[in-house]
């Protein structure tokens, strides 16, 4: 069945109306269902016309309303994904000397928070910003955002996110950077194509995190002492992290004349000292920023992880704030 930009459908399922806004390809098409925008393929739809002259039921009889109206009950849209913030990605197909080709990708930010959550994008390639938009997402809420050629998506773009919790000022502000490998994004395009799915996502947060509160170091101020004293020295316990960047950058301003062997040494004393604050505090989690680069660096934390008793465990998987640059680990006492 043919259909054009701007027809009016109707879903065989559901009979709800929309119209048709957009192409994916020979067999999906973008409709608009009371300002609800998603892809369906062509066979689930139908034109309207046949239901509105076909249609013979005899017209409703209204009762005369009561002096108290009822109340409508407001029910929720079902989940599509799990709870959190996502980045969702549509390719688009073109016929290309008698083949299927992705010529761009669609992308979207979905909420799938109760609450609403205002966003901060910024695509960006070679560090140079191709694509900025901020705004708010209601709950259960998407937005569509832009439009990026898939060679583009080969030169590796940089999607930059801040999120910020509208309801609750206690949280925390999220942000991060993702990125798409080529390897990556055509294993998505591929599993897509095999399972029949229109788009793929990737977690930005699952929820908000509260702020961290500043600590506070009380004053000192000896009392009932027998005799004046000229000096008093106070002990106090360095306060431990719950984040830890190993970047050398971030350790040292003098990098000058180290050589690799010297940096790694600094790194893992940093991150011996600070384990041991944190088992001393008796911390119940702590991540460590390593990043990525060969993975010389990740692999030597996660060998001092293994000789640390008081780990539980610990991870590296990836995350819409550190990719794959982070591991997180657990204590035990």
């Amino acid at each position: 069945m043919k259909f054009s930009i701007g027809d009016l459908i109707v879903l065989k399922r559901t009979g709800e109306e929309g119209h048709v806004t957009a192409f994916i390809d020979k067999q999906m098409v973008e409709i608009d269902v009371k300002g609800t925008i998603f892809p369906t393929y062509i066979d689930e739809i139908d034109h309207p016309y046949l239901n509105w002259f076909t249609d013979k039921k005899p017209k409703k009889k209204f009762p005369t309303l009561p002096e108290q109206l009822p109340v409508e009950k407001i029910t929720e849209r079902r989940q599509r994904l799990a709870k959190g913030v996502y980045l969702s990605f549509l390719p688009v197909f073109k016929i290309e000397e008698m083949e299927e080709v992705v010529d761009y990708m669609k992308v979207y930010i979905l909420n799938e928070l109760p609450h609403s959550v205002r966003f901060i994008y910024d695509m960006r390639i070679n560090h140079k910003s191709e694509f900025k938009h901020e705004g708010t997402l209601h709950a259960f809420g998407n937005v569509y955002l832009h439009s990026v050629s898939y060679m583009n998506m080969n030169d590796q773009p940089r999607f930059h996110w801040q999120l910020t919790d509208i309801q609750n000022a206690n949280m925390g502000i999220e942000e991060g950077i993702l990125r798409i490998r080529p390897s990556k994004l055509f294993e998505h395009i591929n599993a897509l194509l095999e399972r029949s799915e229109p788009t793929f996502a990737y977690a930005l947060i699952e929820d908000f995190s509260p702020k961290k509160k500043p600590e506070i170091l009380e004053k000192f101020e000896p009392k009932n002492l027998a005799a004046p004293t000229d000096h008093v020295t106070v002990k106090t316990i360095e306060a431990a992290k719950q984040e830890l960047d190993l970047h050398i950058e971030a350790l040292t301003e003098n990098r000058k004349g180290l050589s690799n062997a010297d940096i790694v040494k600094i790194q893992l004393g940093v991150l011996e000292h600070y384990l041991q604050l944190a088992i001393v505090h008796r911390q119940d989690r702590m991540i460590v920023i390593h990043g990525l680069g060969k993975g010389r660096l990740r692999d030597e934390v996660h060998a001092v992880l293994k000789k640390t008793p008081e780990v539980a465990r610990f991870k590296n998987e990836w995350s819409g704030k550190y990719g794959f640059g982070a591991t997180e680990i657990w204590f035990r006492y």
